[in-house]
């Protein structure tokens, strides 16, 4: 161990050494208490807004201060400073500046746990998500299938009187629409029930190319797409397939032969004759 006999150090350079030191203190108390979350990632939690930047979201989780970027947020959701709001832990970085701990709203994790939260029989398996695809602040669709015969998971999921899935659009707001469809084994099923609300005539599945063309007619063509493909693209994200719509004109019956009157009563007559 060596000494050094501080005699020539001035005052900025011993104010510089003091900012260091706290510095240095500051990140590894930073550090200690982050790893106390390590655990609680995947989680939901409440905290509290603590400061709202124009591209993050400081929100205060007891000992700890996490951020929401913005990307994880949920588009026109107002984050007003001291408001209490329930977070998704996703993630602790260790990169930049020390440990940060990253929040989230907008990812398909949060309405994940929310919907356990609301639905007891996901603890006991007895329905199940199968599958989410979220547009935070514009759509969800959940894939949702049943363990238990006779179980309907559709209905289980949401609620009586739609109570469970509005509890959870409370939580994530009334503007967000949520589809929830039954999951099916079967691809061309499973693709022709995420195209809800469209009505689907038939599905072809190309298996080797993760690809499948959906026929619709032409008046559910624009509500297959989407507005602005929305329809679509979340579909294609909860199958894994890359979807094309093409509509398809209705096969029209062919016109029965009208039978002339004059030969229908000359019938009749040859009829009675014999």
């Amino acid at each position: 161990m060596e000494t050094h006999n501080v005699t020539t150090f001035g005052r900025v350079a011993a104010q510089t050494a003091k900012q260091v030191i706290l510095q240095r203190l500051r990140e590894a108390e930073r550090e200690v208490v982050l790893t106390e979350f390590e655990d609680k990632i995947g989680t939901v939690v409440i905290g509290t807004v603590q400061r709202v930047e124009p591209r993050v979201v400081r929100i205060e989780l007891g000992k700890a201060v996490g951020i929401m970027p913005q990307s994880e947020q949920i588009p026109g959701e107002y984050y007003g400073v001291g408001r209490r709001i329930k977070v998704y832990i996703k993630d602790i970085e260790h990169e930049g500046r020390g440990p940060q701990l990253i929040l989230s709203r907008g990812n398909e994790e949060f309405v994940r746990f929310l919907f356990n939260q609301e639905v007891p029989e996901m603890e006991t398996g007895a329905v199940e998500i199968k599958a989410i695809a979220r547009e935070a602040g514009r759509r969800t669709k959940l894939a949702v299938s049943s363990a238990l015969p006779g179980v309907d998971p559709v209905g289980t999921f949401v609620g009586g009187h739609g109570a469970r899935v509005q509890a959870v659009m409370n939580e994530i707001g009334e503007q967000e629409k949520i589809d929830i469809i039954p999951y099916e084994e079967d691809a061309a099923g499973f693709i022709a029930n995420a195209m809800s609300p469209a009505e689907v005539l038939s599905v072809t599945v190309n298996e080797d190319e993760k690809r499948a063309t959906v026929y619709v007619s032409e008046d559910q063509q624009s509500i297959a797409i989407g507005r602005a493909g929305q329809n679509v693209r979340l579909a294609s994200r909860l199958t894994g397939y890359e979807l094309d719509i093409e509509a398809k004109a209705p096969v029209k019956a062919e016109p029965k032969p009208r039978k002339n009157i004059e030969d229908s009563l000359m019938s009749v007559v040859e009829e009675v004759a014999e």
